[in-house]
């Protein structure tokens, strides 16, 4: 990997009536990326305490080849398209990292 570290963070609004299956699948595609792909490095998924379908990730990948590279994954194509009539609007935010850590 090489390149500068991409991260973002992407808002989105679920059908309420949907929201239980759309939590499952989003956990098992985070699950799968986060083992199955070097170049994610980190994948974090909540809700708004007052209103649980709206939804917020935070997606780290080691640079744009490997989120471009997460794109096109078996996975994350699965949960794009069981998931594509469950949300009603999803904004993906482009940020800058200032401090992230984490424990190994």
């Amino acid at each position: 990997m090489s390149g500068k570290t991409v991260v973002r963070m992407a808002e989105l609004e679920i059908v309420p009536d949907t929201l239980e299956a759309y939590r499952a699948l989003l956990t098992e595609e985070i699950e799968a990326s986060v083992a199955l792909e070097e170049g994610v490095l980190s994948l974090s998924a909540v809700s708004l305490r007052d209103n649980p379908n709206r939804i917020r990730i935070l997606e780290v990948y080691a640079d744009q080849q490997a989120y471009e590279a997460h794109l096109r994954t078996t996975h994350f194509l699965k949960y794009k398209n069981e998931t594509a009539g469950m949300v009603t609007s999803l904004t993906l935010i482009e940020v800058d990292p200032i401090a992230m850590r984490g424990k190994p």
